[in-house]
């Protein structure tokens, strides 16, 4: 199977990474930025044009920004449609608008081409130890195809229904992560304003009921004061307004998305985009004058 990938940022580079080394060896890369090119064609990669991608690969994989950025790859003057015949795949692994993806499902059946959205979840860590969550929508036939290929940089891959439901289904995981971030920094600006070790408070509820994968892995890095990227701030405002947005196309009532949408815009604005997602308890912290752990 020949395979072609475009997107290597900081989520992309580690999943190409963990195809070759699965043994998908035939993979074909491109990128905005060389480095990143060569990084994979030193893991035994090969450097394309996304012409060549189009014309040769059996599936064509993306991992990008956001649905225009998509849209324009897939769908643009000199696009993936221009090159790509029946019988190959389409699959995106970009978290977008589920509307997006449709519009490019359609365009791509014009000529003969199948899609798969599969949004993932787990940040650069679990894209680092391949150990992503895969949200998929397309039809069964080719996800059973395909899972094997998700699965080299996955291990909880679903079909969430047809095109555009894993996209919808990434958007329900993000309103739940970012509420959810946004509480432990609430509450644990809560403990240290009443006198009470914030660690102490993690270790003693994290394994009752308030216990989450995102306690553990973000109310840790709040503590430790630690805001280095895993899943930058700007990404999230991207995933909350396409929820909004797909909310608002359906009438689905999305007040506390709204809501930790505007403190993500709020560290956009005082020069917190490119921090990790956890960092919203710095926006507390500009509130009170207490920083959590310290």
């Amino acid at each position: 199977m020949k395979i072609g990938f475009i997107g290597l940022g900081i989520m992309g580079r580690p999943m190409a990474k963990n195809i070759i080394k699965k043994g998908y060896t035939d993979l074909l890369v491109t990128d905005h930025h060389q480095e990143n090119i060569d990084e994979l064609v030193a893991c035994g990669a090969k450097q394309a044009t996304e012409k060549e991608i189009g014309q040769t690969c059996d599936v064509v994989m993306t991992m990008l920004p956001n649905s225009p950025h998509v849209k324009s790859v897939m769908l643009g003057e000199s696009g993936m449609v221009n090159y790509m015949k029946a019988g190959q795949v389409f699959i995106d692994m970009s978290s977008i608008n589920p509307v997006a993806s449709k519009e490019i499902a359609a365009e791509l059946a014009k000529k003969g081409v199948e899609m798969l959205d599969a949004p993932v979840s787990g940040g650069e860590p679990k894209a680092i130890d391949g150990t992503l969550a895969f949200m998929v929508g397309g039809k069964q036939e080719m996800f059973d195809k395909f899972k094997p290929l998700l699965e080299t940089m996955g291990t909880s891959v679903v079909l969430c229904g047809d095109v555009g439901a894993g996209n919808t289904t990434k958007l329900a995981n993000q309103m739940i992560v970012a509420c959810n971030i946004r509480a432990v920094a609430e509450a644990l600006t809560l403990a240290q304003m009443a006198g009470v070790d914030p660690q102490k408070v993690y270790e003693a509820i994290r394994s009752g009921l308030a216990g989450s994968t995102v306690l553990d892995a973000k109310g840790t890095m709040m503590i430790a004061g630690n805001d280095k990227p895993g899943f930058k701030i700007d990404l999230h405002i991207k995933d909350l307004t396409n929820a909004l947005d797909c909310g608002h196309s359906v009438g689905a009532p999305m007040p506390m998305t709204a809501s930790v949408r505007e403190v993500m815009e709020w560290m956009h604005s005082h020069e917190g985009g490119g921090k990790d997602h956890s960092a919203i308890a710095q926006y507390y912290e500009y509130l009170t004058g207490i920083k959590i752990g310290r």
